[in-house]
Formats: structure tokens, C-alpha cells, sequence
């Protein structure tokens, strides 16, 4: 009776990245056999199926054993637990193609709860997305478990992730929109908010963290409110709350309708084309009492989850349908803000307050408005 046994013997562990980044794709191992004579693999080396089949099976095997590692990267290299020995570099390839992200499948998975029952869903958002559910439950874990670790972590949540999950620190910023979004529960699944993609609220939640949070460099809070929070623990996850309720102050922009709208329209006359300037001027009520009334509800934890859908309703739609272009936008926004700060001269603290809101309120409607 004949018995035939593949046996490998080695010291240092060679990873070949192209199995690899199949095998984190989510592919079977026949699977990934199959795409890779596709390739032209076995012409390549002259090899036949089933040495590439063996191949790959012995591949799949490391990177099995591996896993659990890549779930806590920062403990296993620290304590030199990694079951195979191998180069800083390959270390670093297996954990930064581990915890990978594709944009449309965090897309789905934003602003949900990262429970069990929506992990169940994740063979809808596979089929809506082309992505494997392999790929779809390694992502949703992944993110899972850097939610639960930095959540309550004091400090930069960037800087958390790096270190933890040793990424880099483009990864390590979607991983920090993600949980900002999560920990904030803002609303993004609304049927308005469907035409924002994953790079649109990761801009808006990197401009909240930088701008808006409780670490951020530029505090306008109140005396007040910064005893109050002396002796908490600051987290960038955290939207400043002494700042959202000094931003009630900036409703005396109301009172200053008039001459709001006649710095805005001095500064415009000649800058947007007939229509649009004629359209700005007869709505300048309406867009600006949205961005005023906005400001001045956000300290209400309700108005803050719903703040997308509000700049969609309140600001968005309706510049839509008067066909102002991203450039119109921009240029308003570029006169309206400090037009603001113009009227607010006598009072620099709101004056900042009002700046610290409209740098994030602008960037975030240019970065929305898909026209």
C-alpha cells in the first residue's frame, strides 16, 4: 500500500505574498491553485498542478497557524511569539495585508452595531459588494477588535492604532474613522446619506477628530467648561462638548442677517455667474439659518448623530436643485466664514468658536457634494 507525504523542512519561514493576499482575499485553497494557473504559474516554473496544489496547501497551513497572532501583532512580536521565524519585513507585510480594508465593504458595515446578528448579514454585503465573505468576516472582526481595544484608550486614536496594531498610518486613519463614526453613533445609513461613499465620511471624521475633538489644539471652550473636563481623561474620540455648547453663541449671526449677507454679497458680486449669484442672494436666508441652526443644536447628542443627514436635507439638496456647482459652493463658504467672524469683532471667543465650526462644516459640504 503506497502512502504519499508532502514534508517540508526549514528554518526561516518564506512567505510568498501572491498566495498570500489570496488567502486574505478570502479564497479557497483550490481556489487560489486555480487563479494562479490562470496566471500562468505552472508555464512560469514548469511545474505541474499538483506540485502547485501541495504548494499552496503548505502555505494555507502557516497562514492558519499565524492568525491567531495577527490578532494581537503589538503582544506577539513584544513577547517574540511568533510561531515562525521570519524577517521584520515579511512581519510587517503580513500584518498590514491582514488587516486590510476595502473601502465598499466598510461602507456597509459603517455606523452599525459590530454585534453577532450583523456579522450573520455579512453574506448580503458580500453579494452586494463582490467581495468574499472570507474577506468580508476577517475585515468585520478586524475592525471589531480594534474598536474594543482603543475605544476607552486616552489620547490620539491614530497614534492608539499604530502602536497597537503596528499599521501604518494611512490604515491606521481608516481604522480611526471607522470607530470614530461608531463611537460618536452618527447616523450613515439613512436612504439620502446612500451616495456617500466610505472616502466621504472618512474625510468628514478625520476633519471632526482634528478640529473637533476633545484633544483637539485649537479649544475655544468656555472657562467653565474646561474646569469641568480638567480632570477627565481626553480621548480624539470624544467631540468636545465645552465647544458644541459655546457654539449656542453663534446665533447672534441671526440678528446679523443683514449685515451678514451684505459682506458676503460685496465679496461675490462678479466671482459666480449671474444666476448663481442672483439665486445666493435671494436664498442667502435659507443657507445661512441651516448652517446657524445647525451649529447651535449640535450640543444635543441626537442633532450631533444626525448631523450627515442634516447637511444632506438642510444644505446639499437645496443647492442641488438651484444647480450651484462644487465651485459655487466653495467660493461662498470661502466668504461666508469669515464674514462671520467679521460681525463677531467685538467677541473673539465666539469669534473662534464660529472659525473651529465653519472649518470643519466647510470642508465636510465640499467634500459631500457630489454634483
Amino acid at each position: 500500500m503506497e502512502c504519499s507525504v508532502d514534508v517540508f523542512v526549514g528554518n526561516s519561514t518564506i512567505i510568498d505574498p501572491e498566495i498570500y493576499q489570496l488567502w486574505v482575499d478570502g479564497n479557497s485553497s483550490h481556489e487560489a491553485a486555480d487563479i494562479l494557473q490562470q496566471r500562468g504559474i505552472l508555464q512560469q516554473w514548469g511545474a505541474n498542478m499538483d506540485l502547485l496544489m501541495s504548494d499552496v496547501l503548505d502555505h494555507y497551513r502557516t497562514f492558519h497557524m499565524l492568525e491567531k497572532t495577527l490578532h494581537t501583532p503589538l503582544k506577539s512580536t513584544a513577547a517574540g511569539e511568533w510561531t515562525f521565524q521570519m524577517e521584520a519585513d515579511t512581519q510587517q507585510l503580513l500584518i498590514e495585508k491582514y488587516y486590510e480594508l476595502d473601502d465598499v465593504v466598510v461602507r456597509e458595515v459603517l455606523g452599525k452595531k459590530l454585534s453577532s446578528r450583523h456579522r450573520k448579514d455579512l453574506d448580503e454585503v458580500s453579494e452586494k459588494t463582490a467581495i468574499s465573505l472570507r474577506s468580508c468576516r476577517r475585515q468585520f472582526d478586524n475592525v471589531k477588535r480594534i474598536h474594543k481595544l482603543v475605544e476607552e484608550m486616552p489620547g490620539h486614536i491614530v497614534h492608539n492604532i499604530q502602536h497597537n496594531f503596528l499599521l501604518s498610518a494611512e490604515l491606521s486613519k481608516k481604522y480611526a474613522a471607522v470607530v470614530f463614526v461608531a463611537v460618536n453613533r452618527f447616523e450613515t445609513n439613512k436612504r439620502k446619506l446612500q451616495y456617500l461613499n466610505f472616502g466621504d465620511f472618512y474625510h468628514c471624521a478625520h476633519q471632526m477628530i482634528v478640529h473637533w475633538s476633545s484633544t483637539a489644539s485649537c479649544h475655544a471652550t468656555s472657562v467653565r467648561n474646561q474646569l469641568e473636563t480638567e480632570t477627565e481623561i481626553e480621548t480624539d474620540l470624544d467631540v468636545d462638548r465645552g465647544f458644541l455648547h459655546d457654539l449656542r453663541e453663534v446665533r447672534i449671526l441671526l440678528d446679523k442677517e443683514k449685515e451678514h449677507k451684505h459682506l458676503v454679497c460685496s465679496q461675490l458680486k462678479g466671482r459666480l455667474t449671474d444666476k448663481i449669484y442672483a439665486d445666493m442672494e435671494s436664498s442667502f436666508k435659507t443657507h445661512s439659518r441651516s448652517l446657524v441652526s445647525l451649529a447651535g443644536n449640535l450640543n444635543r447628542s441626537r442633532e450631533l448623530r444626525s448631523l450627515f443627514v442634516d447637511l444632506v436635507e438642510r444644505c446639499v439638496e437645496p443647492l442641488r436643485q438651484a444647480r450651484w456647482t462644487s465651485r459655487d459652493l466653495r467660493l461662498f463658504l470661502d466668504y461666508y466664514t469669515p464674514a462671520g467672524v467679521q460681525l463677531f469683532k467685538s467677541d473673539s471667543a465666539t469669534a473662534l468658536v464660529w472659525e473651529r465650526y465653519m472649518k470643519v462644516i466647510s470642508s465636510c459640504l465640499v467634500k459631500i457634494y457630489h454634483n
